[in-house]
């Protein structure tokens, strides 16, 4: 069979300003076919583009033309540190101001506590919980508080715990804290689900929008029982890959959400 490939224009918008265009861009193709949101993936991972706002596909027309890239090639980032270290991700919190939820500190979500049917944090396998590979996400200066899915496209998702930095854990204790803070869009949690995502966390209030009458963002990841762990802070100390996360809670039955003492620990290089 004749080898295919995909022609097309795009124009990407960065959420912290500027964009980029692309006319007469050409892709290999495996099948016969490739929807709009794929070839916005690629572009993003190929280009190893940071920040993306949108990416916007046109004229798109399928041609017969010969692979010009070897199928299945595949790169990836390595990083390193000097030394192995730990870095503590939990924000200090005073004796009495933690409620049996985890309120007023760093907690995790498990199933349980959108599924009656899943797990509660007793029965969590600590292989969600401990010394998971991790992937940051560095969103801190975009515009806009929405995090969709195309931030994720750049990092290797599957098996991985996905960290957020949006560097609103400056706000902690403020009055302020609880409102006006970013979260992730519903489609930025079926991305996670279906890339693999092991464990979500994120240096904000929430997951999801407040107010919260609807959790859309919470009910995907639980319903795939994939723990999400929120009010992260240190993470700008995190390199974008080459670390271990670690977010253990005590073993409490009928336990949906929990305090936790959240750290990672980088690997030496």
């Amino acid at each position: 069979m004749a080898d295919r490939r995909v022609c097309f224009d795009f124009e990407v918008e960065f959420s912290n300003g500027g964009g980029l265009q692309g006319q007469d861009f050409r892709l290999d193709l495996d099948g016969d076919d490739i929807d709009d949101q794929e070839l916005a993936a690629f572009i993003i991972r190929d280009l190893r583009l940071l920040m993306v706002g949108s990416v916007r596909v046109f004229n798109k027309r399928l041609i017969v033309e010969r692979h010009k890239r070897a199928v299945g090639a595949k790169q990836a980032d390595r990083a390193s540190a000097a030394t192995s270290h730990l870095v503590d991700l939990s924000h200090a919190t005073e004796q009495g101001r933690i409620d049996r939820g985890g309120n007023g500190s760093t907690p995790v979500d498990a199933p349980f506590q959108c599924h009656a049917e899943g797990q509660d944090l007793s029965h969590l396998p600590l292989s969600r919980l401990i010394d998971v590979p991790g992937v940051l996400v560095r969103l801190g200066g975009t515009a806009g508080r929405a995090i969709d899915w195309h931030h994720f496209v750049p990092v290797a998702c599957r098996g991985h715990a996905v960290l957020i930095h949006t560097g609103w854990d400056r706000n902690w204790r403020s009055d302020h804290y609880c409102e006006g803070h970013p979260f992730l869009t519903e489609r930025a949690a079926l991305y996670l689900r279906d890339q693999g995502a092991l464990l979500v966390g994120i240096d904000s209030f929430s997951v999801d929008a407040s107010p919260m009458d609807a959790r859309p963002v919470h009910a995907v990841l639980r319903a795939a029982e994939i723990p999400v762990v929120e009010d992260l802070t240190g993470l700008s100390a995190l390199p974008a890959a080459g670390f271990r996360f670690s977010a253990v809670p005590p073993r409490l039955q009928g336990a949906g959400r929990l305090s936790i003492r959240a750290y990672a620990r980088i690997d030496g290089g």
